[in-house]
């Protein structure tokens, strides 16, 4: 295999090729499968969505996989449109009352202003133009319109713990990432700010109790600690270093309506412990 390739099982391909997610289409709703970290991104992502604030709100899910997304949104009051590269994600997130649309982040096939909400959550650390995808995002949202997303930061220690120690471990695909496109958060505020949206940014890890258990339970083919009723979480921690939020408003007068809090959400009780 060549430096640097990525192994599916099926293929080699470079790192961050696309083409792995259609080889790995059979982890997307597998709870402790490849993608568990993803479900617990998902949520933590969703809860920073308030319940739609006029009839017919639109969500946006830029990158939205297999719409992960999708259980967490249930409830709240928008239709919620997936963009992906990924078509067998995309039949995956359909099933789940998703609103499918094959599409490039950095080219969105919707038009200015169609959007109550833009979710972009884990995607950008993927794009090799992560500026474009940001301004895609921002031209989508409606005046007072909410952007929400998660990125890993383009920093010594990310590089260390996604790819040199994350990647070496059996349960995380090697060559998912690559560390080239990390993004710096305050590139990235900049950058929204260009576009009209006041992003603010925090840090967050996922539980360690939640990621121990579940790299046992990988490797034990299943048994391992749990427990029953109890959803791992992602916290919010003091650094952004490595994994980070971003959550802003774009600038213009609001829906009228409840419109949308600047501050973050409080994500539940369980979100703090771990």
């Amino acid at each position: 295999m060549r430096d640097g390739a990525v192994s599916s099982g099926v293929r080699v391909l470079p790192p961050n090729d696309p083409r792995q997610y259609d080889d790995l289409a059979g982890e997307w709703w597998r709870p402790d499968g490849a993608f568990a970290m993803l479900h617990w991104l998902a949520r933590a992502r969703a809860a920073l969505v308030p319940p739609a604030a006029r009839p017919d709100a639109v969500l946006v899910d830029l990158g939205c996989g297999a719409g992960l997304m999708a259980p967490h949104l249930a409830g709240k009051g928008y239709r919620h449109v997936g963009v992906d590269l990924t078509r067998s994600a995309l039949v995956q997130a359909a099933a789940h009352g998703v609103t499918v649309l094959a599409g490039d982040a950095t080219a969105v096939p919707l038009a200015d202003g169609c959007a109550d909400v833009v979710a972009a959550g884990e995607l950008l650390e993927h794009v090799p133009d992560w500026r474009t995808a940001v301004a895609e995002a921002c031209r989508l949202l409606r005046p007072g319109g909410l952007l929400v997303l998660d990125t890993l930061n383009d920093t010594v220690l990310a590089r260390l713990v996604a790819v040199e120690l994350g990647e070496r471990l059996p349960t995380v695909p090697r060559g998912i990432h690559d560390a080239r496109l990390f993004v710096d958060d305050r590139e990235l505020v900049a950058e929204c700010a260009r576009h009209g949206v006041a992003l603010r940014v925090r840090g967050i890890r996922p539980s360690l109790p939640a990621t121990l258990g579940w790299l046992v339970r990988r490797a034990t083919g299943g048994v391992g600690p749990g427990r029953r009723g109890w959803v791992p979480g992602i916290r919010p921690t003091w650094s952004t270093a490595v994994l980070y939020q971003g959550r802003g408003v774009r600038l213009g007068q609001p829906d009228r309506g409840r419109g949308v809090r600047r501050g973050w959400p409080d994500q539940g009780r369980e979100d703090r412990r771990g």
